[in-house]
């Protein structure tokens, strides 16, 4: 299940990308989960692990990736911080729950993310309250943000 910190989380890791940059592992960027993160949120193909094709920079390597993509990719593999997934846009927040559906992930956002229009499932864990919709997710954040 996705839980979600709003506001200040002095444990969070707040610069998702010099963390990404300085403790990823290769062997992250050619799991299946990151391959598809890659492609649907950067647009980008993974060669290997030091090798991805960006629409935009051609060959590059890892610690090139989105923000977005290198925080999915530390929320996904690392469970062993919190990670402030405000550094994500919205067509982060898929992933978000996708990557939650397997695993416990706590994440800290200073931001009300769109989960869209469906249904989901998060523990907002400033008041321990689970939200199934975004008019829900609105009630519950809305002083923490």
């Amino acid at each position: 299940m996705l839980n979600v910190i709003f506001g200040d989380t002095p444990d969070a890791i707040y610069n998702t990308n010099v963390y990404f940059n300085n403790t990823y592992k290769d062997s992250w960027i050619t799991k299946p989960l990151s391959k598809e993160i890659i492609k649907a949120v950067d647009k980008s193909e993974v060669i290997d692990e030091r090798t991805i094709i960006s629409p935009v920079f051609g060959n590059m390597s890892p610690k090139k990736l989105s923000g977005g993509v290198k925080t999915l990719l530390l929320i996904a593999y690392d469970s062993s911080k919190i990670f402030n997934a405000s550094t994500c846009g919205d067509n982060c927040a898929e992933w978000l729950l996708k990557i939650a559906q397997d695993k416990k992930v706590v994440i800290n956002l200073r931001h009300l993310m769109d989960f869209g229009k469906g249904e989901f499932k998060i523990k907002v864990l400033n008041t321990g309250k689970i939200v199934k919709n975004m008019g829900d997710l609105v009630d519950e954040s809305g002083e923490f943000v």
